[in-house]
């Protein structure tokens, strides 16, 4: 039985300091007419309750999205499960879904199939996987960020943080996760840099 969005808030991360664009906004760089972010945004919002965004400079822009704009618990931009952290306590339903502001072709099905299997395997946290060939070989690609979540695990992830912990996939290895196969990779693809914005922005 498929999870009712009423009972999922979404979470955009947009609290990097986007290194690899020179130091800009990533989430506010134009991407087929709109802001990346805003993409992200559309995605989410008829699969949720609601959609805020975590971000740690140019918050009034991002209100101007008529979302809240959370920016992180912790200082000195620690990444992505610090904005994770600040969804989780400032989210208001059992559920929070969870993907970047830099990855602006999503699929339209993601929190569903994320669920399913949520509700199937009864898991703390379900992820977005891949199969990716490359020289003739598929492996498997985890792609942590994307991802469906209890809210009950922002304990652990306190404690996680507390201790230091900034990397994602380690902190899923102290959960039971489900892994959710999806087809398309480029739905996957996190835009970097200006060259990779130019290359996918046609």
């Amino acid at each position: 039985m498929p999870i009712d969005k009423n009972l999922i808030t979404g979470l955009i991360l947009a609290g990097g300091r986007g290194m690899r664009m020179g130091g800009i906004d990533k989430g506010l760089q134009s991407f087929r007419g709109s802001p990346m972010v805003m993409h992200v945004l559309r995605c989410l919002q008829p699969q949720t309750r609601e959609v805020i965004i975590n971000a740690n400079q140019n918050l009034p822009i991002y209100e101007g999205f008529g979302t809240q704009v959370w920016p992180d618990q912790i200082a000195g931009f620690a990444g992505p499960l610090a904005g994770i952290q600040t969804g989780l306590l400032r989210c208001q339903t059992p559920y929070m879904a969870c993907a970047p502001c830099d990855s602006p072709l999503l699929p339209v099905d993601l929190i569903a199939r994320l669920a399913d299997r949520l509700i199937v395997e009864n898991t703390d946290l379900a992820v977005a996987v891949t199969i990716e060939e490359e020289a003739g070989l598929k492996r498997k690609q985890i792609h942590p960020v994307f991802s469906l979540m209890k809210v009950s695990v922002l304990d652990q992830l306190n404690s996680y943080l507390h201790n230091n912990g900034r990397q994602v996939r380690a902190w899923h290895a102290n959960l039971q996760v489900s892994e959710v196969v999806f087809e398309d990779h480029t739905a996957f693809r996190n835009i970097n840099t200006l060259r990779e914005l130019e290359e996918f922005d046609y």
